[in-house]
């Protein structure tokens, strides 16, 4: 069953807090993992500098939304995240408890919960409290939890959107880099850079990661925008021979 509709998932700040630290708390725990990201280009800041900079952040913030520091030299914010996804996603019953994200788990899972199909809508906003080794991974994994979504995280990738000379830029983000990071290198403009779900690009997809239901789904759904394109068309120029029929009609009479 296809529905056309979904929460638009924007968190605002009266809000439970405890949406915002999902991602936060397991990552401070877990400094020394060992995936732990480097930045391989740039000299890691030492902790003054660090430091500056997050309160030059701050005091370019106009909406609160500030960064903290640790003494550890970790550090903690915000980030909003835009969903802008063109394919309808498999969500779990809201009434049952988040699913595991890993591909087996919500595979045996399937058979326990009520899955529904949605298209999420493109105006979809979800703010996120994250840490400063939140990786890129971690937070598509955040974002698919929070909508109770159980299709394979490497189906979506997260993407900076960028305004440069006039152009909007998009570019993939590295499943290893840290978007808070991000964040405070770009400064809190969202006019400079904001964050962008989107799906994987048809080349990269993991198809196998999809199960036959879903792709099944998949061309249901493009069947149906196919036949609802299909008559647009042909209403415009059955309106269009209309109108024509009528001016001539008309420069006959005169």
């Amino acid at each position: 069953m296809v529905s056309g509709s979904m929460s638009s998932g924007y968190c605002s700040l009266e809000e439970d807090i405890e949406d915002y630290f999902f991602t936060a708390k397991e990552n401070l725990s877990r400094k020394n993992a060992k995936d732990q990201y480097v930045q391989p280009e740039e000299k890691k800041p030492d902790i003054q500098q660090l430091r500056q900079k997050i309160e030059t952040f701050n005091n370019m913030v106009q909406n609160g939304l500030v960064m903290k520091m640790a003494e550890d030299g970790t550090y903690t914010g915000f980030i909003k995240v835009h969903l802008q996804l063109n394919r309808p996603v498999t969500v779990s019953d809201t009434s049952q408890e988040p699913p595991i994200f890993t591909k087996q788990e919500a595979l045996s899972n399937k058979a326990k919960e009520k899955l529904t199909s949605l298209k999420v809508p493109l105006d979809a906003v979800k703010q996120l409290h994250i840490s400063s080794i939140t990786t890129v991974t971690e937070v598509i994994r955040g974002l698919l939890q929070k909508f109770q979504v159980v299709d394979d995280p490497l189906k979506f990738a997260l993407f900076r959107k960028m305004q440069r000379d006039g152009q909007v830029l998009f570019q993939k983000l590295a499943l290893t880099e840290h978007p808070l990071h991000v964040r405070l290198l770009a400064g809190p403009d969202s006019d400079v850079l904001s964050f962008i779900l989107k799906e994987n690009e048809i080349a990269e997809v993991q198809w196998d990661a999809f199960t036959v239901p879903e792709l099944q789904n998949f061309l249901l759904i493009l069947e149906k925008e196919e036949r609802e394109k299909v008559q647009h068309v042909q209403k415009k120029y059955v309106d269009f021979r209309r109108h024509l029929q009528e001016v001539l009609h008309d420069t006959k009479k005169n």
